[in-house]
Formats: structure tokens, sequence, C-alpha cells
């Protein structure tokens, strides 16, 4: 009886060299029925899909070798004699495979087809990929962004006295941020970093010479932004819109300028409320304003963020009702009876009612009366651009804020002119 010795993998699969296991067995010093074992448990290996034991298949280091440059053992018949001895090996080589596949860069997995045999095990399989980016990335990306995040926002002192009678509207009439202008097309230039500049000093100035009131309302009047998408064309139509910066730039300082306008009406008023109304413009970067500045400001207990979704909005401060539209859907002069039908118990409990419009920006539609309802409709900050300047639109500019009492309606305003576009040495 041979003296059984440990023997490596690389030693039972050299046995085939030895002409029969019981030979390879007594080189060993095995008994020959714990070498059949061990060959067992590495031909079951190798049907487990083994990587290194499926290259040793593969090149014959199992069964029968050589194998030929470039090709794999595709499959062996072995027939063994009374004695254990191989009698006779037939062998089947086919090309050998390439490489093990990886996922293309900026690729990840579709999806995976599987291809069983009659007993359910695997034969083969596709992976299917397209380009993209792995989620598990984007979410590790995004935590470590936020990791030990707070918000940039400090809360701001009160004012010191602020009337609780008073209400103080503040529109954002049309900025359509993003717009541009060539002076030497149209008059006036005008791109991203002039807007951020200009109308943020106008809202400032205009903020400062407002009455404290116990609220401020800031009330985004729709086309905030120019262009709603990197395409930069409007939505609706598909009009071509002159255009300055890149969708996300221009994103980026809607969001700066519009924080730093409520914390200017902070800065003013005891409590300030913010809503931002969608336009043809804007429809869905309105909202993603409108979402960031409530995030912005979670930690400031006195603001307070409407995210409605509607085309509308209204307000009752004491004997006053206020609603606006930007005006692309419902007309100015259609929403006095928007108001007397939908907020009917808003109406009969008011005396002083008032409805603002955007969109049009025309002095043909300010103050005018119907139905109970002063209307106006505002002029913009922007200057014109190309489209706007060859149509031969006169409207003005300028940014103001008009105050009202709660028991007798409107009792002052703030206007600030945008002179911008006035020639040198004039005021």
């Amino acid at each position: 009886m041979p003296v059984t010795q440990r023997a490596t993998d690389a030693e039972i699969l050299a046995v085939r060299g030895a002409g029969s296991i019981r030979a390879g067995a007594k080189v060993l010093g095995m008994a020959h029925s714990s070498v059949r074992e061990r060959l067992d448990r590495l031909r079951k290996a190798v049907q487990g899909n083994d990587t290194d034991l499926g290259f040793a298949s593969e090149k014959g280091m199992l069964g029968t070798s050589p194998v030929l440059p470039g090709f794999a053992l595709k499959r062996t018949t072995t027939v063994i004699g009374k004695q254990g001895e191989v009698a006779r090996e037939y062998i089947t080589q086919a090309k050998a495979p390439g490489p093990r596949a990886e996922i293309p860069a900026g690729h990840v997995v579709k999806g995976v087809s599987i291809l069983k045999d009659g007993q359910g095990r695997v034969t083969q399989d596709w992976v299917k990929t397209r380009e993209g980016t792995d989620p598990l990335r984007v979410v590790e990306a995004i935590k470590a962004a936020f990791e030990g995040y707070q918000t940039r926002h400090e809360p701001i002192p009160a004012p010191a006295v602020a009337s609780a009678d008073l209400l103080t509207l503040l529109p954002l009439a049309d900025w359509h941020i993003g717009a541009h202008s060539w002076g030497r097309e149209t008059g006036t230039d005008w791109d991203l970093k002039i807007a951020e500049e200009v109308i943020s000093r106008a809202v400032e100035n205009v903020i400062e010479r407002s009455p404290a009131s116990g609220l401020g309302v800031v009330l985004g009047g729709g086309d905030l932004m120019h262009a709603d998408n990197s395409e930069n064309r409007t939505a609706k139509s598909g009009n071509v819109l002159d255009v300055d910066g890149r969708y996300d730039k221009v994103f980026e300082v809607a969001g700066r300028m519009t924080v730093r306008t409520v914390e200017a009406m902070l800065r003013r008023h005891d409590r300030v409320l913010v809503r931002i109304l969608k336009g043809n413009h804007d429809t869905h970067c309105a909202t993603a304003i409108a979402h960031h500045l409530k995030a912005w400001f979670r930690n400031e207990p006195r603001v307070t963020v409407d995210i409605d979704l509607s085309l509308f909005w209204y307000h009752r401060f004491g004997r006053v009702m206020l609603a606006a539209t930007h005006g692309h859907e419902t007309k100015l002069q259609d929403l006095p009876g928007v108001m007397a039908a939908r907020r009917a118990e808003d109406w009969g409990l008011t005396r002083f009612r008032y409805a603002h419009g955007f969109h049009i920006h025309h002095k043909r539609l300010f103050g005018f009366e119907a139905g109970a309802v002063v209307a106006e409709s505002h002029q913009a900050p922007v200057a014109q651009d190309a489209w706007h300047h060859g149509a031969g639109f006169l409207s003005g500019r300028s940014l103001q804020t008009i105050t009202y009492h709660r028991a007798f309606g409107e009792v002052s305003r703030a206007r600030e002119a945008i002179l911008d576009a006035q020639p040198e040495g004039t005021a």
C-alpha cells in the first residue's frame, strides 16, 4: 500500500501524463481511489464555471494535451480499461474564445440574457449595455457632495419696526434671465452678467425705499428665465431665443438673484411670502426655482414659500384682495371674472381688489378698472432682444413695489426706472 502524501491540484492534473490513474497514484504515493475522487472534484469545478480550472480544461490540463495554439479543448471521450488504465481518448478542439469581456467605458448594464441546457445549467449569456452613468456612482457622488452640508443662509434679524397693517408686494415682472441683446443691433447691450448687476441693484434700491411692512410678498410673475431648456427655444411655438450662456449657468444666476431678492425683503419686512408663477418661457424652471427657494430658506422661520402649481395666485389681506396670473393663458382683462367666480368668499369679504398681470408690458394695459377690480400689467426690467426691437415694441423698463393697507387698499408705491439705455450725459 503506497504512503499517502498531500498532492497539489497541479500534481493531480499531471496524473494523466502517467498513462493511467493507477500509475499516477503510484508516483504520488496515493491510493488510486483518492486520486480519482480529486479528479472528479476538479471536473465538477470546471462545470461550475470556475475561471482558473475552466482555463485549465480548455488547454487540455484536465483531459488530453497538448491543445493546438489558438484552440481550446471542447470535448473529450475517454475509454478506461478494466485495470483503470486509459485505453483510448478522443478529443474535439475548437477556436479558443477571446479575452474576458469588460463593460465598455461610459456604459452601464442594461440587461442580461441567459441560455440554459435541459438540466437548467447556464451554457451561454449575453450582457446588454447602454451609454449612461452607474446609478450607484451617482448616489455616492451625491452623498459625498452633501456630507456635512449646512445651508448657507443665516437667519436675518427682523426690522426693528414694521407695520402689521401693511403688505408690500414686489412683482418680479418677466425678468427673462439669460436673454441676450447686442447693442449694435438693438441699442442696448444686455447679457447674464449685466442682468444680475442691474436687476439686483434695482431690486435692493426699490425695497429700501418701501415702507417697512408686516408682510412682504415676492411675486414671480412668470418668465423669470428666458429659456426653459438647453435648446433655447420656446416650448409651445419653438421660436429661437437669443440666450447668453448655457442653461445650467443661467439657472444658477436665477437662483442666486431670487435668493438675494428674498434676503433684501427680509431685511425690510417682518415676514416674507414667496410665490413663483409659471410663464410661457419658464414652465419647468419656475417650479425648480420655487423648490430651490423653499430648500434654501428651510431654516428661516420668517419665510414662507408657496409651492402651488396653478397659474393663478390669490391672497386676502384684511379688506384687500390680490390676484395674479402671467397672462399667456388667461388674459388680464378676464382675471376679475375669474377672481369673483373662484374666490367668491374672498370677493365678498373685501372692498379693495387688485389684479396683476405680466406677459404684456405696454402702457395700454396699465391701470384699468373692471368689475370692481383695479388691474394692471407690469413693465419688465430686461432690455429688448433683437426680435422685440425689430418688431418696434416701445414698452418702458422698471421695477416697483406696491404697498397696501389692510383697511384702505393701496397707499404707496416705490418705482425704480432702469436707465442703463439712456444716452451718456442724461439723467
